[in-house]
């Protein structure tokens, strides 16, 4: 059975550093592309960045980037989220989800989702 299972998540004072960790199992494909998405109470879910299934390409919402950065441990089956420099709007629970190779080449743009992690908050607060 597919799981995505995030960790990593806590309360940060800003300017501080989170790492988040999505780990995936039980797929049919030996690797998948990956997205993270957070959500903020009363706001829409959004797009944060995503990996292909290789590593190969990226890509960042415009409020992440230069502070974000993805990546991933195939061996591990793990994808990663390193955050810095964290602001009281990064406040959020985040969300890992299987995506495909093509949306992350065009901006983390994705029709539908299927496959979700039960998520990981995220707190930056002094």
């Amino acid at each position: 059975q597919l799981q995505l299972a995030e960790s990593g998540g806590g309360l940060v004072q800003p300017g501080g550093s989170l790492r988040l960790s999505c780990a995936v199992s039980g797929f049919t494909k030996d690797y998948v592309a990956i997205g993270w998405f957070r959500q903020a109470p009363g706001k829409e879910r959004e797009v944060v960045s995503c990996i292909t299934s290789t590593g190969g390409a990226t890509n960042y919402a415009h409020s992440v980037k230069g502070r974000f950065t993805i990546s991933r441990d195939n061996a591990k089956n793990t994808v990663y989220l390193q955050m810095s420099s964290l602001k009281a709007d990064d406040t959020a629970v985040y969300y890992c989800a299987v995506f495909d190779d093509l949306a992350v080449q065009a901006e983390c743009t994705m029709i539908s989702i299927d496959y979700w992690g039960p998520g990981t908050q995220v707190t930056v607060s002094s």
